[in-house]
């Protein structure tokens, strides 16, 4: 392998390396070369085999030591703007020193992207995922599942982190199965969020309704439910509902449907299949209560250094400029809560999602928290309106090894719907 010159490495010392670095760069250099010259590996595979899933079913997952992940499937939905942001956003320079690693064709294509923007510095990355032990992984992985690896459970074929228990597949929306009638992930049932929540405040309903639903949809606390939504958040949502009630396996499609659709794999049209109901649930319900908050419970964690009420917002909600919400007429926050981020407005998630609406990596996730002061030492719950965000961040905490997470479920519409409630508004720094 051609070694980068000792005169280079004075250069880049003092500042200068990229008047010799690109006549100087070799095709491929190793991880600790690249580490050595302060160098950055980018991971060009998809964003589950970066989380840690393995390409093969006894494979090993995962991404390189501080590697970033710049999916090449990405990049036929981020202009050069967005290309620009994520690399800024990374403090990527165009004098940055950049290994790329992945297949040939992944490597390739962000490589011809970079360059268009001036990133010129570019090399390959020699022992990528060839020592295992160094590969590091989100906690929970498998929480998060990916299209191909669904499909092929489907298939009944064997798949890593396999489930233990029977499997049920459900897609979850607002209101009548509209979407679901026209196409839906073969064999999926549908549970309607309407039926998980109750007005007026749109929390969960009561845990009599909700065993009773769990029963008529099969489910027991042993069952592998795999849920999924036209909208994350949706599925999410129920996803959240179901570990309270005790379902120890609740796995989510990352990505969800539009993911699967983009994968091109195969559908369904019509009503759900026959479901034959549970006899019971097996075990005491609900199983893990403490995932749920009230609004006490919430009230308990603020103005403390162990808590973080963590307020899953848009920007323009936190702050008071809008509610957010056509049914709740409030502004402002809850005073004393840390903004955990969100999206552009009260539909969107963006801040956590890669650009094929994947769940953003657990590093960046994290960083973005910890600059509002939540830790994975501190006990954390996520609210939001009403629980559907709160619920897509509370999944990602989990799958992320967060310890000591739940949901307020009341958010701010119960909350604000009592003037006695310190609220605050007006732009604000992290407590």
């Amino acid at each position: 392998m051609k070694r980068v010159s000792q005169l280079t490495a004075a250069l880049m010392l003092s500042g200068l390396a990229h008047m010799v670095f690109a006549a100087e760069l070799p095709a491929q250099m190793t991880l600790s070369n690249l580490q050595a010259q302060q160098g950055v590996a980018i991971d060009t595979r998809p964003s589950a085999f970066y989380n840690g899933w393995p390409q093969t079913v006894h494979g090993v997952g995962g991404h390189e030591p501080a590697a970033l992940n710049l999916s090449a499937g990405w990049l036929s939905v981020m202009n050069d703007e967005q290309l620009q942001q994520w690399a800024t956003r990374h403090s990527i320079t165009p004098d940055s020193l950049i290994a790329l690693y992945g297949k040939n064709d992944e490597t390739k294509a962000v490589k011809q992207r970079l360059a268009k923007l001036g990133y010129s510095h570019i090399t390959l990355l020699a022992d990528a995922l060839q020592q295992p032990a160094r590969l590091q992984k989100m906690a929970h992985f498998e929480q998060l599942v990916y299209p191909q690896w669904l499909h092929d459970l489907i298939q009944n074929k064997a798949v890593a982190a396999q489930p233990a228990g029977e499997v049920k597949i459900i897609e979850a929306a607002w209101g009548a199965p509209k979407q679901y009638l026209l196409s839906h992930i073969p064999g999926a049932d549908y549970i309607d969020t309407n039926d998980i929540e109750s007005e007026p405040l749109w929390n969960k309903v009561s845990d009599d309704k909700l065993k009773a639903l769990l029963a008529k949809h099969g489910i027991r606390h042993d069952t592998t439910v795999i849920m999924y939504g036209r909208d994350v958040y949706a599925a999410a949502r129920v996803a959240q509902i179901l570990l309270y009630a005790g379902v120890k396996d609740v796995r989510l499609l990352d990505g969800g449907w539009q993911s699967w659709s983009d994968a091109g794999l195969p559908v369904e049209r019509g009503l759900p299949g026959e479901v034959k109901p549970a006899a019971d649930f097996g075990a005491p319900f609900p199983g893990q209560p403490q995932l749920m908050l009230d609004t006490e419970q919430a009230r308990g964690l603020l103005g403390r250094k162990d808590a973080s009420l963590v307020s899953i917002r848009s920007w323009p909600e936190f702050i008071g400029t809008t509610s957010g919400y056509s049914y709740i007429k409030p502004k402002g926050e809850i005073a004393g809560a840390r903004w955990g981020h969100a999206g552009s407005d009260s539909t969107h998630m963006e801040d956590f999602h890669n650009p094929d609406g994947t769940m953003r990596s657990a590093d960046d996730i994290a960083a973005m928290w910890k600059s509002w002061n939540i830790t994975p030492d501190q006990q954390v719950a996520f609210y939001c309106g009403t629980g559907w965000r709160a619920s897509e961040t509370f999944m990602y905490a989990r799958a992320m090894g967060w310890q000591n997470v739940g949901v307020y479920d009341g958010g701010w519409y119960e909350w604000s719907s009592n003037p006695h409630n310190p609220v605050v508004a007006g732009e604000r720094k992290p407590l």
